[in-house]
């Protein structure tokens, strides 16, 4: 019995999707310079795209300077778990039909602050993995390698 395949399961980019249009809330990660930053968002699966609505802030600035990101949800209750992580690019809705299009989008900020600005974020890799949760093996049954 090979316990690591009966507990992960890869995601085709079908369940990635499907995943990705369950939740509401992701993290966002950028990269400047030596900085890696972490943002939650609340964000909208909108086509093969996420959208997010922010402020002006470092977020948006890093952006700017770096649009290569990560985007990862995840989610688990007591039997199953799952982690879907998307590589792309990010940028800043600027068009006139961009903008109206993302206003009809179900994108709300969650916290009592506004945000005029939407970003997109296309992936160009999608990952995903699902998970069996339980007891750890016996590990003095298991040889290391």
């Amino acid at each position: 019995m090979d316990e690591f395949n009966d507990a992960v399961t890869v995601l085709d980019e079908g369940e990635c999707w499907e995943h990705l249009g369950s939740h509401q809330l992701g993290r966002l990660v950028t990269h400047v310079g030596e900085v890696l930053d972490v943002f939650p968002v609340n964000y909208v699966v909108d086509g093969a795209s996420l959208v997010f609505r922010t402020a002006e802030g470092s977020k948006l600035l890093e952006l700017t300077v770096n649009d290569h990101v990560l985007f990862e949800v995840d989610d688990w209750n007591d039997e199953r778990a799952w982690s879907v992580v998307a590589r792309g690019h990010a940028h800043r809705l600027d068009a006139l039909t961009e903008i109206e299009a993302a206003d009809r989008l179900p994108l709300r900020p969650w916290i009592p602050t506004v945000k005029f600005t939407y970003v997109r974020v296309v992936p160009t890799e999608l990952t995903g993995r699902a998970f069996a949760r339980g007891e750890e093996p016996d590990r003095d049954s298991v040889q290391p390698g």
